[in-house]
């Protein structure tokens, strides 16, 4: 099992639209996935319709020793995919937790028995726009970091500080930590700006930058609205076109070997059930 945590303190970057539709195209390239929602805000979970009422086992009460990670996974609409959902209760938790002797290991001490099981192939971790507890123990619980930034004007801003809390991490708490990637959205190749930008992030992180980037594009918006992932909302879509080779990305870097012939089978027919939006313009296809 190998767990990437998707992180940046800054909001807005598409940390959830990555995390979910990463996971999707995992799924249906027949990976087992597990998604797991650590932002208070649970726009994860509510993109998949999986909120927990409060007191139902949430990541919250898997933090707090209250469930099992066993009683807190449940399926998503996509076979092979998982998610871990939160809700309004993990708001407190930077606070609840900061007293707990080894308050950084909770959430690896929870995945334990998840690794023990073999129960999920990749965990993809989505954080809080903040690099408090919630952040950490993600970091600490995970083995590669994957960075989403958008091609605009302060992407760089923050950049610093993030890879320095990265490295800390490293040295002090977790060794195996390694920075998988950057994966810049919000790409418009019509734009100088989206170029400007792009230009920037190589110069600076090199083959850090995922080959694929993700270009704007409103049925990624869209999909959430309805519960789905771009694959079951757009599967013609630039966005899932996108996704798609930001997953292989992912697989290539993560060292993942091949998947069975009969589970790409599957994948490629849940692909042709996947019901098809609208037709619509598309947004700065490029």
């Amino acid at each position: 099992m190998q767990v990437v945590v998707i992180i940046n303190q800054k909001g807005g970057v598409g940390k959830t639209t990555a995390c979910a539709n990463l996971g999707a195209a995992l799924a249906l390239a027949g990976r087992r996935v597990l998604l797991m929602d650590l932002d208070p805000q649970a726009h994860l979970s509510i993109s998949f319709d999986r909120m927990p009422a409060p007191g139902e086992p949430s990541v919250y009460s898997l933090l707090a020793g209250r469930h099992a990670i066993e009683e807190v996974v449940r399926p998503t609409s996509m076979e092979g995919l998982s998610v871990a959902p939160t809700n309004l209760d993990l708001t407190g938790a930077e606070t609840e937790f900061a007293a707990e002797i080894g308050r950084e290991t909770l959430l690896r001490n929870a995945l334990e028995k998840l690794r023990a099981a073999d129960a999920a192939e990749i965990v993809l971790l989505d954080c809080p726009p903040s690099l408090g507890l919630l952040s950490l123990n993600a970091m600490v619980a995970a083995d590669h970091v994957l960075i989403p930034v958008q091609a605009e004007f302060f992407a760089l801003q923050g950049m610093a500080q993030l890879l320095d809390v990265i490295e800390r991490v490293q040295r002090r708490l977790n060794p195996r930590l390694n920075l998988l990637g950057i994966l810049v959205g919000l790409y418009t190749k019509q734009r100088s700006l989206s170029r400007e930008v792009l230009k920037e992030l190589h110069d600076h992180f090199g083959a850090l930058l995922f080959p694929a980037l993700v270009r704007v594009n409103v049925r990624l918006a869209e999909a959430p609205s309805h519960g789905l992932t771009i694959f079951e909302y757009a599967p013609d879509s630039s966005g899932a076109t996108d996704f798609s080779a930001a997953a292989a990305e992912l697989e290539r870097r993560l060292g993942l070997p091949p998947v069975a012939r009969a589970a790409q089978g599957a994948s490629a027919a849940r692909r042709e059930r996947a019901p098809a939006a609208a037709p619509a313009q598309e947004s700065a296809v490029g």
